[in-house]
């Protein structure tokens, strides 16, 4: 595991000027690939897709020349190519439409090449056909790692990992790599800290919010809660195949009153269930690569309260923007000493390392290296070329 580039998350935001050509000029032109399953940004769910929002917007006001390939229903200020006629929602994993998106998305890549207007970079966000197909177009592939390294991928990177430039979005995820696999940077996913509102008087309960996976332990958070003696609201989407956890785990223990389930929400209910929320839970029992109701939450003064799986011990600092423990019972534990956490606290936490100023100057640097490397790679070939074609002017007179 080779880490070239790792954002230093305390230093200074300022973006560098990038190399093209023989020129150092500030704008790049860039294909920014989201999944096709759900627009951008997301009307609710969907994690990737608000950071491929929040990205794109950025990095167009920043100066970049930025075309999202996304969903039918996607907004940015970034031009906008959909691939396929709808949107996937309740077809997320799909190969064939994944396969179908990318296809396209490389083929509208490539005829901007022919009529001159190349790409400076592939910014992929999609899923696992562009990596397997990044070595099939002439652009060079930056690829964000939004999942985790398990045994139902190792192989995949193993494989098919050096034909991209991979990125982790969390130091945890970087050193979970399978060996043979080199991920080059870590960038974490942004936030704008300005759009999440801040409440220092919280009210009396706490919150539990993510897709109703048993990895994600929303019922381990009911049984901190009822150890704890507190209200409970969760909320998240039931999605196809987490239809028998929720029934068999979640719902008995709905009571609508020490539980409250208030489904998938987004936007303004979203923020404010966040901001009046004593603590967050995130009883996770996986090495969660990132976990962005993390950020979310500290974005809005609302201390975390975490097992330390994963990228989790990374964004919660213990005692400061909230409490890293063991399991259920010491979890409850940490639930009647939230008021020690200071709101102010948890969002600068954020702010400093997480803010969208952050993770634009982390992408800068990589699609900086990546060109770089992309043209350090064929340089090689030309000299080669250069000298086989002088050898017989050489050795000519020599006979002479």
């Amino acid at each position: 595991m080779n880490h070239k580039t790792l954002v230093d998350l305390n230093a200074t935001t300022r973006s560098p000027r990038l190399s093209a050509g023989n020129a150092d000029v500030d704008s790049l032109r860039i294909a920014l690939l989201a999944p096709p399953w759900i627009p951008v940004p997301p009307p609710e769910y969907g994690g990737i897709e608000a950071v491929v929002g929040l990205l794109g917007e950025a990095l167009v006001a920043g100066g970049h020349d930025v075309t999202l390939f996304a969903a039918p229903g996607s907004r940015s200020s970034a031009r906008i190519t959909s691939p396929l006629e709808i949107a996937h929602p309740d077809e997320i994993g799909s190969s064939l439409h994944e396969s179908d998106h990318v296809a396209c998305a490389w083929e509208e890549i490539e005829r901007a090449s022919e009529r001159g207007q190349p790409f400076d970079v592939i910014h992929d966000h999609s899923g696992f056909t562009a990596v397997a197909m990044a070595d099939r177009v002439s652009t060079p592939v930056v690829h964000t790692l939004h999942g985790p390294f398990d045994d139902t991928t190792r192989g995949f990177y193993q494989r098919h990992g050096h034909k991209a430039r991979l990125v982790a979005i969390s130091r945890s995820q970087a050193a979970s790599a399978p060996e043979g696999v080199h991920v080059d940077d870590v960038v974490p996913n942004p936030i704008i800290v300005d759009h999440w509102p801040i409440r220092e008087h919280k009210q009396d309960y706490v919150l539990w919010i993510g897709r109703m996976d048993p990895v994600k332990g929303a019922h381990r958070a009911i049984t901190a809660a009822r150890l704890a003696g507190v209200t409970l609201v969760l909320a998240g989407p039931v999605q196809t195949g987490q239809e028998n956890y929720f029934r068999e785990m979640i719902q008995p223990h709905i009571d609508n009153c020490k539980v409250h389930y208030v489904g998938e929400v987004g936007g303004t209910a979203k923020r404010n269930l966040f901001a009046n929320a004593a603590a967050l839970l995130m009883p996770i029992r996986w090495r969660e690569p990132f976990g962005m109701v993390m950020i979310e939450a500290l974005a809005c003064g609302t201390p975390v309260i975490a097992f330390p799986e994963g990228a989790a011990a990374e964004i919660v600092i213990d005692t400061v923007n909230g409490m890293l423990v063991a399991d259920e019972a010491h979890m409850a534990e940490a639930i009647g000493q939230v008021d020690l956490i200071d709101p102010r606290r948890c969002r600068a936490s954020v702010a400093a390392r997480y803010d969208i100023a952050v993770t634009v100057a982390g992408y800068q640097r990589v699609y900086r290296d990546a060109i770089a490397a992309e043209r350090s790679h064929h340089r090689p070939e030309i000299c080669a070329i250069v000298v086989r074609a002088s050898q017989p002017s050489t050795t000519l007179a020599r006979t002479h």
